[in-house]
């Protein structure tokens, strides 16, 4: 609801209705306008308004459904040509494991056990090819830290653990 509240028209989707009831809680808890919210795919979607969007986001979902290539040529679909695609997800290293599984899950409490399957986390090499198969072109990979005592989130370098990529659907050719 951040893009709302900076004057986007906004579109949240999920496959969980609960999910989908709690963001709808929260932007009227906090008196978001622009934000509207539906129980539906990101490849139905895709399929429906094809080149309908100025930015999509896939924000830490990557990792948790079973074929993550699909999910990033939707959003490849999704957004008009020149339209920018930014996705954030975990590396699939050991640094990760013990940080975003075992930190995470199982020492610090901040997520429920069995939030992440090692072997669904994703290299950022395996979502560069998946977005490239997808028409996107890589303009940035960045780190996301996290710091779990102050709350605070920053971007740099290091994508070991959590990382975003932006990326852009090439604008059509006149």
């Amino acid at each position: 609801d951040s893009m709302a509240r900076r004057g986007a028209d906004v579109l949240g989707i999920d496959l969980a209705d609960k999910a989908l009831k709690v963001a709808q809680l929260h932007a009227l808890e906090a008196g978001t306008q622009g934000v509207k919210y539906r129980e539906v795919s990101v490849e139905a979607l895709a399929a429906e308004q094809p080149g309908s969007f100025d930015v999509v986001t896939c924000m830490e979902m990557l990792e948790h459904v079973p074929e993550p290539s699909s999910v990033v040529r939707a959003c490849a679909a999704l957004v008009r040509p020149g339209g920018w695609v930014f996705f954030s997800t975990i590396n699939r290293n050991l640094k990760a494991f013990m940080l975003a599984i075992v930190g995470a899950e199982y020492v610090l409490n901040m997520l429920p056990r069995g939030t992440h399957e090692y072997q669904k986390l994703i290299r950022p090499s395996e979502l560069a090819g998946y977005c490239r198969a997808a028409g996107l072109d890589l303009r940035e990979t960045r780190g996301l830290q996290h710091n779990p005592l102050t709350r605070r989130y920053w971007l740099n370098d290091d994508t070991s653990v959590n990382y975003m990529f932006a990326t852009q659907r090439p604008a059509a050719v006149a």
